[in-house]
């Protein structure tokens, strides 16, 4: 178990020197407070819970599938997908046991088979975006699509992406709501295709059918105990709030932050700065580290990913005073002030082509 809370580190050598020196002081405080150390007990409880919670909404809507109100059903079913999705997370990270391969078959069961997103897919992508939070050129998460987060990304777009672009403050929690499916496309099309793929034939054999097997399973469950027409309805109820629920959880946490990429003075930040510098707190409670599933602590995660959740809130104040020893800014904020912020960027951000217009 971590110990109690410990004096913060002692100050540590002015920018410019060597990179690694910022972060190499915490990193040693945070390891002799135990905070490195695994939490397989409080994750075996945690797992457990969710479990027995989606094997519940599972029997409710068998029991009582012939009735309309089973749709309300939709609601926790989102609700504990999530959290399904949070464990995943974790086990990627390698948060939850030492073994790698109890992380990989945590993982594979929880993303593959419970949610029907591919391992692989979201470890490399996930991976590279923790490599270098919102690089304008090296993070996916900020890459042109259907949203554009800095100006420059803006300029030239027309026709249905640039209407997108010049309201994409206003749409963008619509739009949330299909990321849920949107997991699930691109789990797909990354195991089912040539493109990307860097693992084995066993493996992609074993994602894969574990993925068909989520949707053979959640479309049976849905269609034996309602209508078919019902059954429709429930499943898009469900896939848009589980879609708005991730969204909530990941929206803040780099959105509005500096871009490295966007100016040439950030690239030889170290460590500490690249992941301080590019993420957004939300200001902890019992109710938003349970929603957000521990990712409101996103400065202390992206700083030591390997960290289990539970130990983020306690190295939380180690953080930010070595932040402040350092004369780092440290950004906190709630969570409705940080949608706020994450809107008045997209905002901004599609400001050139409202002009234009």
């Amino acid at each position: 178990m971590p110990q109690a809370i410990a004096a913060p580190p002692k100050r540590t050598p002015a920018p410019g020197r060597e990179s690694g020196s910022e972060f190499t002081p915490l990193l040693r405080t945070v390891r002799e407070q135990g905070l490195l150390e695994r939490r397989p007990g409080w994750y075996a409880a945690g797992i457990t819970a969710n479990l027995l919670a989606l094997a519940a909404v599972a029997t409710a809507l068998a029991l009582f599938g012939d009735s309309p109100w089973t749709l309300l059903l939709a609601v926790p079913l989102a609700v504990f997908s999530a959290r399904t999705g949070f464990v995943a997370h974790d086990a990627g990270h390698a948060q939850i046991a030492a073994r790698r391969r109890t992380n990989h078959l945590l993982q594979i069961v929880h993303a593959n088979l419970l949610l029907g997103m591919s391992q692989e897919w979201w470890n490399d992508k996930h991976n590279r975006h923790h490599a270098n939070p919102n690089h304008v050129d090296k993070d996916p998460d900020v890459a042109p699509d259907v949203l554009v987060f800095a100006r420059h990304q803006a300029g030239g777009r027309t026709g249905l992406r640039g209407w997108l672009t010049r309201h994409q403050a206003w749409l963008f929690f619509p739009l949330t709501t299909l990321e849920g499916l949107a997991l699930k496309v691109y789990g797909f099309q990354a195991v089912f295709s040539a493109r990307g793929r860097r693992v084995g034939r066993g493996e992609r054999a074993v994602e894969g059918g574990l993925l068909v097997a989520h949707v053979a399973g959640y479309a049976a469950l849905l269609l034996t105990t309602m209508p078919p027409g019902r059954a429709l309805l429930f499943a898009v109820i469900h896939q848009m709030l589980l879609g708005l629920h991730l969204g909530l959880a990941f929206a803040p946490n780099h959105k509005g932050m500096a871009m490295p990429g966007e100016d040439g003075g950030t690239e030889n930040w170290g460590h500490l700065r690249r992941q301080v510098l590019t993420s957004r707190n939300i200001r902890r409670g019992a109710v938003t580290d349970w929603l957000l599933g521990g990712l409101n602590y996103q400065i202390e995660h992206h700083l030591f990913p390997s960290m289990p959740r539970p130990h983020l809130r306690l190295a939380q104040p180690l953080v930010r005073a070595h932040c402040r020893a350092l004369g780092i800014p440290y950004t906190e904020t709630g969570a409705l002030d940080s949608y706020r912020q994450v809107l008045g960027h997209l905002h901004t951000v599609g400001e050139p082509l409202r002009a234009a217009a």
